[in-house]
């Protein structure tokens, strides 16, 4: 048994879609989000620069927080390759979303969208090849340029980003995929428009209640569940502006979402 708090760190918001999964299936844990807001959006960004941003963002939650495990909950950063922090065990969202997208299709088509960093760094592909033992899968990748910035403008639902959605998610929509993985933590937030393009009768995967489930049972495994009793504590730290990321937050992710500590990188990372 272990108290000690779980880290968890995105480009912003998009990893609130994974925090609201931990939050609700293990209530007890303690959390430490960093949302790093004043360098997003990791997507357009080389992968080398991603990794060194997930390199001090994965030391900070190890010396400063102390944290048991970290979740990786971007998959730009999870597709760049994140360094393991000594001793710290690390979960990213792109495995578990794959094994849930494999449930989900009946056909083997099967989309994945995510950004212009997360598709061509072929993450999804090279997961999906090791993990479609049948070989049985007609994947379709699209990078969706935009997306994250709409989700962190707080802008979900507007006609500019169904506009958008229709050019980006032709090649999915002509593929007929049965199945469409939501390869970035932002996208969530876009469902009912993404499904509005691409039909309602394809299954929109999230990696963020699978990646909880599998956090669940590592904790398990290692024996790191913390012991209880009471619900566990939650920080929240942004590198950009605080009173941003407390109102867009509560909105996407609910009223845990109180106090916002700010952190800034440009020490280590002068911009």
């Amino acid at each position: 048994m272990d108290a000690r708090p779980i880290g968890l760190f995105d480009s912003g918001f998009g990893g609130l879609t994974v925090a609201r999964a931990v939050i609700d299936l293990l209530p007890e844990e303690h959390l430490v989000y960093v949302g790093d807001t004043g360098r997003y959006p990791y997507g357009p960004r080389p992968l080398d620069e991603v990794r060194r941003f997930a390199g001090q963002i994965t030391e900070k939650l190890v010396s400063d927080h102390d944290v048991k495990l970290i979740v990786v909950a971007c998959n730009t950063a999870a597709a760049a390759g994140v360094r393991p922090a000594p001793a710290v065990p690390m979960i990213s969202v792109i495995e578990p979303g794959v094994r849930a997208a494999l449930r989900a299709s009946e056909s083997g088509r099967i989309g994945v969208i995510g950004t212009v960093g997360t598709v061509s760094s072929g993450a999804y592909q090279r997961s999906f090849a090791t993990a479609d033992t049948s070989g049985r899968v007609h994947l379709t990748c699209a990078a969706c340029p935009g997306f994250v910035e709409f989700v962190e403008r707080g802008e979900t639902d507007s006609d500019q980003v169904y506009v958008l959605a229709e050019r980006l998610l032709a090649p999915v929509v002509e593929a007929k995929v049965d199945t469409l993985l939501l390869g970035c933590t932002h996208y969530p937030f876009l469902a009912r428009t993404i499904s509005d393009v691409v039909g309602r009768d394809v299954v929109l995967v999230s990696s963020a209640d699978e990646t909880a489930f599998e956090l669940r049972a590592l904790l398990g495994d290692l024996e790191l569940a913390r012991p209880g009793p009471g619900p566990g504590a939650h920080m929240w730290i942004s590198s950009g502006d605080v009173s941003t990321f407390r109102d867009l937050g509560r909105r996407l992710l609910g009223p845990e979402i109180e106090e916002v500590h700010r952190w800034d990188p440009s020490d280590l990372d002068p911009r």
